[in-house]
């Protein structure tokens, strides 16, 4: 089983994962956890440029830049974990390019869905667990860190990308499972386990 986490930055998707990967864990589960961009020696190399870079990149050069982090990851690492029978967790997959690329850069969005199943060689989540927070909670919950290069894009970025992951839900409800994570980390995380019995 693949399943990946979405939000914005400071939605709890990393807690989250690391959550569900303790409960795989004890009920025996062979796990393996990821993030995006990353995984590899050359993903984590993209996902250093992408994110600490001070310099500006055109949109185009980190759409491609993404996609081929994400080409290594499948090839080196989640094509072979598929295959051993792990369930997999990931820390962003391709439902934030479209989010933040496309609805945040306003890029077409139709080459970036071409893009990801040319990097992905189709392989898609069995599950998505998309954590919606408002732009609001978002800032609070940053406001002690050092924001890197995509955090740093502004409101008006977010609330496109906001209203890109809101649209993905709506649009394939079958594998995205719309989480209110403004709450308690307890309350999520049950929340988020229940969902996930229901389907182991």
């Amino acid at each position: 089983m693949f399943i990946t986490f979405e939000g914005i930055d400071g939605c709890g998707k990393t807690t989250q994962l690391n959550k569900v990967a303790e409960f795989l864990k004890s009920q025996g589960r062979k796990v393996l956890t990821l993030r995006e961009p990353g995984g590899t020696e050359i993903s984590e190399k993209i996902r250093e440029l992408l994110l600490q870079s001070k310099k500006e990149m055109h949109s185009m050069t980190e759409l491609l830049l993404f996609e081929a982090a994400r080409a290594e990851l499948i090839d080196k690492v989640i094509r072979p974990a598929s295959k051993e029978g792990e369930i997999i967790l990931c820390d962003r997959f391709y439902d934030s390019t479209l989010a933040y690329q496309g609805f945040g850069r306003e890029m077409n969005t139709d080459d970036i869905r071409l893009l990801n199943r040319l990097a992905t060689g189709g392989i898609k989540p069995d599950l998505t667990f998309y954590f919606h927070v408002s732009l609001n909670i978002s800032k609070q919950r940053s406001s002690n860190r050092n924001l890197d290069r995509m955090e740093s894009a502004g409101d008006d970025f977010f609330l496109r990308v906001i209203e890109g992951f809101n649209k993905l839900a709506a649009d394939e409800p079958e594998r995205v499972i719309k989480i209110d994570a403004s709450r308690e980390i307890s309350d999520v995380s049950d929340d988020v386990i229940c969902e996930l019995k229901k389907i182991l």
